[in-house]
């Protein structure tokens, strides 16, 4: 697989993600007090099936845990479906979510 790059776009409100410099995927999401919903996540045709949402997962919700200040709504069914798969990023959803 190429090298996939994800970087925060606070102005876009989302995490996008690129492969070789090309755009590949973004992950949208809303800041609410201490919480980040994840509205949507998307990955382009050409990517799908690559990995390349994975990593935008796993990044975007590691920038979230090191900023320490958000939990996790994850309403995007992707993000919610990764983080059931990958248990230790379920501390960062928030209760009730």
């Amino acid at each position: 697989m190429a090298e996939v790059t994800v970087r925060d776009n606070p102005g876009e409100s989302r995490f996008e993600a690129f492969v070789d410099g090309e755009p590949a995927g973004f992950a949208a999401y809303q800041k609410d007090g201490e919480r980040i919903v994840f509205t949507h996540t998307e990955v382009d045709d050409a990517f799908e099936g690559h990995g390349v949402g994975s990593v935008l997962a796993r990044t975007a919700l590691d920038a979230v845990r090191a900023e320490g200040t958000h939990r996790v709504v994850p309403s995007c069914p992707f993000i919610a479906r990764w983080i059931e798969r990958h248990e230790d990023y379920r501390d960062l959803v928030a209760p009730g979510s």
